[in-house]
């Protein structure tokens, strides 16, 4: 019988608490923070990395009817790997991600979902798993 070959998922290296309700006055801005946890051993380029053929960390919202004013992403670990001959930046354990939103004065009140993608690649110390995108889902509770 034969074995079959060792197969390297990117199953659970990352993944998103789930968000908090957020509260968002019409006319406001409001900010939402989500946290990231990324598996022992594991790390991901920063938003902004090192070289451009390394693939960013990315959040994109689907935020209608908020608009994304801005996404803060935390300061990034410089990190020396014996794959590469100048440290890297990267992100390694649980880190936040903050967006802000504007919310327009004439948006509906009530519990919205609102939705976005976070896009990554995980590596170790010696390869890089395949990117991978996840899926966010953030409840908005509109109040005038």
């Amino acid at each position: 019988m034969l074995a079959a070959p060792p197969c390297f998922s990117q199953g659970n290296v990352l993944s998103i608490a789930p968000p908090s309700k957020v509260t968002a006055k019409a006319g406001a801005t409001v900010e939402a923070r989500l946290t990231a946890q990324l598996r022992p051993g594991y790390h991901c380029n920063s938003n902004t990395p090192s070289d451009d053929y390394l693939i960013p960390l990315k959040l994109t919202w689907t935020a209608a009817p908020l608009s994304v004013a801005e996404v803060v992403y935390p300061k990034p670990q410089m990190e020396k790997y014996a794959f590469s001959d100048k440290p890297l930046s990267v992100y390694t354990g649980d880190f936040d991600i903050v967006t802000k939103f504007n919310v327009p004065a004439s948006a509906p009140p009530g519990p919205m979902i609102i939705s976005a993608k976070l896009r990554y690649q995980a590596c170790t110390d010696r390869m890089c798993l395949p990117p991978k995108t996840v899926d966010v889902s953030l409840p908005i509770e509109i109040v005038k």
